[in-house]
């Protein structure tokens, strides 16, 4: 415990590089109108994270081309440190997906991410199978942006009942849904995920779910598979870490949401400080 508080790894961040910014977030704030709470860099939401008092955090980077994935990867692994532990990225479209992701594992990243609006995917695409099978195979950790997306009115390339088919299809890769099951469609991600084999992160979940509902959902789930994850920089790590901690939970369940869980995805035993 550090100051009567769980060390905590923030499961869901996003950085870019500093060039690239001020042009990412601008244009996904325009896009969603959601607030940003850092300005992209490393160095600043490094700084952000130890004021919101954050031990390490998992960095989560999306090839939205097939031409990106490679250099995606390449900057990932240059900023991967000790206390910033990266998921790397393939595109779905890309003709080389299946040894780039390959080059993931060599990279020594942590995991691969993956959202089906930014690169137009049906979670339960049978064309995903090959991708998912190799991720399986490498051991690595898949995260998923599930539930809707903002910037994608009425699309459901990501609602969580999609996700049934690949957990029955791939019962041994190891998977997390962002944004606790489902960003928008709390009630599916109950009907269709809690209890079942998967990783759900907090990320968002403070703009949308009370305590009660929160300690609800961990009950009907398991806290040894809820991951602490903000969403930065679209929401503070503080928020989500307010929320777990308002939600009636044992110190046993906080360590677990806040670090142990993310230690175990991860295979870390040793985590680094901000």
């Amino acid at each position: 415990m550090k100051g009567g508080y769980p060390l905590r790894i923030d499961f869901h961040t996003h950085v870019f590089p500093d060039k690239l910014a001020e042009k990412a977030l601008t244009s996904i704030s325009e896009h969603t109108g959601a607030p940003y709470f850092t300005n992209g860099t490393v160095a600043d939401t490094d700084e952000k994270l130890k004021e919101w008092n954050v031990d390490s955090s998992v960095a989560l980077h999306i090839a939205t081309n097939p031409k990106q994935q490679y250099n995606v990867n390449t900057w990932a692994a240059e900023i991967q440190t000790e206390k910033r532990f990266c998921f790397g990225s393939i595109h779905p479209d890309a003709p080389d997906a299946l040894s780039e992701l390959e080059r993931i594992k060599t990279l020594g990243l942590y995991g691969v991410k993956l959202h089906p609006y930014f690169q137009s995917f049906n979670i339960d695409d049978k064309k995903m199978f090959p991708i998912y099978d190799c991720i399986s195979s490498l051991k690595l950790p898949l995260l998923l942006h599930v539930g809707f997306d903002p910037s994608y009115p009425g699309a459901t390339e990501g609602v969580p009942q999609r996700l049934i088919t690949v957990l029955e299809n791939f019962p041994h890769l190891t998977m997390i849904a962002a944004h606790m099951g489902g960003l928008g469609c709390y009630q599916e991600a109950q009907t269709y995920l809690l209890g079942k084999p998967i990783y759900i992160d907090t990320a968002i979940a403070s703009q949308f779910l009370t305590p009660e509902l929160f300690h609800h959902m961990v009950s009907k789930h398991d806290s040894q598979r809820i991951l602490f994850g903000s969403d930065c920089p679209w929401s503070p790590s503080l928020d989500e870490a307010k929320l777990i901690e308002q939600s009636n939970l044992s110190s046993e369940q906080l360590e677990s949401i806040f670090y142990k869980n993310a230690q175990r995805v991860l295979h870390i035993q040793k985590i680094g400080k901000l």
